[in-house]
């Protein structure tokens, strides 16, 4: 990824995205040549001068302070995660070749011991564990009966994002599948201007871009997430529909790794079935789990 070329067209998408109105400036009226703001604006707002805010807005970060970043963040009314994904890009940008290689990973990193001690022990707790990429390198067995038909991608790391894209069950599985799937890229986005010289993510970006019309478009968005807190409406093979809450918690031991715990409001139709599915996985190993929801026995009742 070209993290130079991704600076310019993320500030040309949130900058086509705000009106003079939104920005505070006032309306003259007349036809406007661009959709949104115009760039001797932002760099009115931001505090800085036409020049330096187009060099930048050209991919040239060589010498932008953090207090620069910073107003122009303000002045695009950037959220959380796109203020971060900006200081990641410039980041990248200005960052040595070599230092950027050595930071690069294609290896899905495994849990540690402890964490995998932990997880385990939440039994009334989905809990899967993912890198960036949305590879999921961790679960416990309540987890993997939530997502057993992730689990199903033969000979590769359970991905979310070719569950999303290239699996059409999961278009039943998500009860608000564009959702998840506005959710699935922005993640990839945010992790893209993190590691841009991470190979197995651009592999993945490639390959997702190739057999998803979908992907490829929203990937062009620009469009950025955190994956701190929320809520998941899916319809379970075995179980029926569920509105799931979850949190994501960063692994302080292993950086890049989030731990996501699902829970359900006690009492409610969701939690019976959440309990139900912890009932069944307990009694049965993951991969015979997974084997009854793909074959089910034409014989049950």
């Amino acid at each position: 990824m070209d993290s130079s070329n991704d600076i310019r067209e993320f500030l040309m998408t949130r900058r086509a995205r705000l009106t003079p109105e939104q920005a505070g400036l006032p309306n003259f009226g007349g036809r406007r040549r661009v959709n949104g703001l115009r760039r001797e604006e932002v760099a009115l707002i931001a505090g800085i001068s036409v020049e330096y805010y187009t060099r930048l807005e050209r991919g040239n970060a060589t010498g932008v302070s953090e207090t620069v970043l910073d107003g122009i963040s303000r002045a695009l009314q950037l959220d959380d995660a796109e203020h971060a994904h900006l200081h990641d890009l410039v980041r990248a940008a200005t960052a040595s070749l070599g230092a950027a290689r050595r930071h690069s990973s294609t290896k899905a990193a495994q849990v540690s011991a402890s964490v995998r001690q932990m997880i385990d022990a939440m039994k009334d707790v989905a809990v899967v564990v993912q890198n960036g990429r949305g590879d999921i390198v961790a679960a416990n067995s309540l987890g993997q009966a939530l997502y057993s038909q992730i689990f199903e991608q033969s000979q590769r790391t359970p991905n979310f994002s070719r569950f999303v894209f290239l699996d059409p069950r999961a278009q039943d599985f998500y009860l608000d599948w564009d959702e998840a799937a506005r959710q699935t890229v922005a993640l990839l986005r945010s992790e893209a201007g993190r590691a841009p010289h991470d190979r197995t993510l651009s592999n993945l970006v490639g390959e997702l871009s190739t057999r998803s019309d979908i992907f490829r478009t929203l990937w062009a968005s620009h469009d950025v997430r955190e994956h701190r807190t929320g809520f998941k409406a899916i319809h379970h093979p075995m179980v029926g529909d569920m509105v799931l809450s979850f949190e994501g918690l960063q692994l302080t031991s292993a950086p890049g790794q989030l731990l996501l715990a699902y829970t359900t409001e006690p009492g409610s139709a969701s939690h019976e079935k959440l309990q139900l599915l912890a009932n069944w996985a307990a009694t049965t190993n993951s991969e015979e789990f997974i084997r009854d929801q793909v074959q089910p026995d034409p014989t049950a009742q």
